[in-house]
């Protein structure tokens, strides 16, 4: 004779909000979380039997439920990559199936765009704390952007800001200057010398840092040095 399946006896509501509910079973054995939507997907009821195909759809959806929820809860803190959402939501020990299976359907719905952040993530550095190319090529590509997506983004951010890295080198060397001491603007005005040398691998290790290279950033070093002997360009 075939077990009894056992039925479910009651649905609990759990606080806050009653969106998690706590599913009680007739054989007395432990009861069980899930979200009201998943329970709701599966249509089932108090009365009904819960078979063990069942149960483990209604975990399945439960699971599915609740991966996408954190994926949007993270979403409304801030843009990310498909990347940095994958990498959050494994911390949290969501299967990489599901969460793969989650953030495809959220592109879908055009709620996860890399293309889109990133361009974002590189205005803001324009705007803010302006990078040079070669650094915000590597920021991009530590959330996620292939190497040649993010060239591209640069580019046409670049071209649509009238932006360059010569000039944000030379902004960046003059913001540099005005946190300096008078020490160290003295020092780098002076003739060839320690001291002058000193002040300058500093100010190029700094705008090293920054992603500036080549002829960017030693137009900035000159431009600094005429700026700290009171010649600006």
């Amino acid at each position: 004779m075939p077990a009894q399946r056992p039925q479910i006896r009651r649905i609990e509501p759990l606080r806050p909000r009653g969106l998690r509910v706590l599913i009680h079973l007739d054989d007395d054995s432990e009861p069980f979380e899930v979200t009201l939507e998943a329970l709701e997907r599966s249509r089932l009821g108090v009365g009904d039997s819960l078979a063990p195909d069942a149960r483990r759809n209604l975990l399945e959806a439960d699971a599915d439920v609740r991966v996408r929820d954190a994926a949007l809860n993270l979403l409304s803190h801030r843009a990310r990559t498909r990347h940095e959402l994958s990498t959050k939501l494994r911390q949290r020990a969501f299967a990489k199936e599901r969460i793969d299976a989650c953030l495809d359907r959220l592109e879908q719905r055009g709620l996860l765009d890399d293309d889109a952040v990133a361009a974002a993530f590189v205005r803001d550095r324009l705007r803010h704390r302006p990078r040079g190319k070669a650094r915000l090529v590597s920021e991009l590509r530590a959330m996620g952007v292939d190497g040649d997506s993010a060239s591209e983004t640069i580019d046409r951010v670049f071209a649509d800001e009238g932006a360059n890295d010569v000039d944000l080198a030379r902004e960046t060397a003059e913001a540099w200057i005005r946190k300096q001491g008078a020490r160290m603007v003295i020092a780098l005005s002076g003739d060839h010398g320690p001291e002058r040398d000193k002040a300058r691998r500093r100010l190029h290790g700094y705008l090293a840092r920054r992603g500036f290279r080549g002829d960017a950033l030693s137009t900035a070093l000159d431009h600094a040095a005429r700026l700290a002997e009171g010649s600006p360009d």
